[in-house]
């Protein structure tokens, strides 16, 4: 499929499937092609939409400042594309911006589906996990001063063993995908840039009646659990699920339990059936 005018950026987009629409959210560093293991099994029950969000691969890279407002408004151009409402799955950044849409335009969102969205700053609030917020920005300050030197690979490199574990950079990302962060790191570094990235209203998110399947990994860094406690204490219709085996890419590790579980509940949360 052709890119497409998303609020006046060219954007990359492909569509898979027949059925009521589900929109594919993509994380940091990736694009489109993070979906593959599971779009097929998805496409047999929901129309999937997946892109590349601006900045990324194939969607137009802007040469000013981006901001996840920017984001959330291109995922609300796509959702209506699509035909609103729709199903949304977002993972980690994507995650956030899904977050993000739900709180702004809960309208848009039938159900919602996120797995470890980055929203440290939401933990600033409370003592007690305010220190968890500022050790893991801490943390990424490595990562943002690599990419901002030009050390595109030192700093992708740490980036994916914070969040995969020692050694991941060599043992569990193919060339291809290293290709990939590569080419798409400047847009990381960028969104570092927005002091909004990983921030949420969630007053305003208080508010979405719409249910939500909250997921976190078993073998994922433990800074993520907070956040999804944080998250599922303050959304009405919540559903908070741990995947046991799984680290932040389940889509990836463990594709045909992710798709059943992503359909149990879009059918259950929307139909009423198992």
């Amino acid at each position: 499929m052709p890119n497409e005018d998303i609020n006046g950026i060219s954007i990359y987009l492909e569509e898979f499937g027949s059925g009521d629409p589900l929109v594919l959210v993509h994380g940091s560093w990736t694009d489109h092609m993070e979906w593959p293991f599971i779009v097929p099994g998805l496409a047999q029950r929901f129309r999937v939409v997946v892109y590349d969000r601006r900045g990324h691969s194939q969607s137009e890279r802007l040469p000013t400042q981006g901001s996840v407002h920017e984001d959330v408004a291109d995922l609300a151009a796509i959702i209506e594309r699509a035909g609103a409402p729709t199903h949304v799955l977002g993972n980690s950044m994507g995650a956030s911006i899904s977050l993000r849409l739900a709180a702004e335009r809960p309208e848009l969102l039938r159900t919602l589906i996120v797995h470890e969205p980055p929203l440290f700053n939401i933990l600033r609030d409370d003592p007690k996990t305010k220190p968890i917020a500022e050790e893991t920005n801490g943390r990424i300050l490595p990562v943002i001063n690599d990419l901002a030197a030009g050390n595109m690979e030192d700093g992708a490199r740490r980036f994916v063993e914070m969040v995969m574990g020692p050694g991941a950079w060599d043992k569990a990302v193919p060339d291809a995908a290293k290709r990939t962060l590569l080419n798409n790191a400047p847009t990381f570094l960028d969104e570092t840039r927005d002091p909004e990235t990983l921030s949420l209203d969630t007053q305003a998110l208080a508010r979405f009646q719409r249910p939500v399947l909250l997921t976190g990994g078993s073998e994922s860094p433990p800074f993520f659990a907070p956040v999804l406690e944080k998250l599922a204490a303050v959304l009405p219709k919540a559903t908070r699920k741990t995947l046991a085996g799984d680290g932040h890419l389940p889509h990836i590790t463990h594709p045909q339990e992710y798709v059943a579980l992503i359909t149990e509940f879009i059918e259950t949360a929307s139909y009423g059936r198992n």
